[in-house]
């Protein structure tokens, strides 16, 4: 394992979002991040969570203004249109943002 140049360095990890720092909210954020939106299904195959998964992350995500859902009918089907918020975009920027200092601040030795 690689010492650690200074404390300091690893403050970050104490401010990171919890929210977005679960494997699978992270996995979901990722998707939506690079795309303007996407449909539930095709966010399942790519992330390939269980409907009751994703379902569940969603609606977490969703509370905290971090993705907004978007459900209507398509030729008498429900169809679930997810897009990532201005403050969901904001908030996985800060997250990477703050991944890259904490990795920064570890030791290459």
């Amino acid at each position: 394992m690689s010492p650690i140049k200074d404390t300091e360095d690893l403050e970050p990890i104490a401010d990171i979002d919890k929210l977005i720092h679960e494997p699978a909210r992270l996995l979901i954020l990722a998707h939506l991040y690079v795309v303007n939106s996407a449909d539930f299904l095709f966010l399942q195959s790519q992330t390939g969570l269980t409907s009751g998964n994703l379902s569940s992350h969603v609606t977490k995500l969703e509370e905290a203004g971090y993705i907004e859902v978007e459900k209507e009918f398509v030729d008498r089907k429900p169809h679930t249109m997810l897009k990532l918020t201005e403050r969901g975009r904001s908030a996985f920027k800060d997250y990477v943002q703050s991944m890259k200092q904490i990795f920064n601040g570890l030791s290459k030795e």
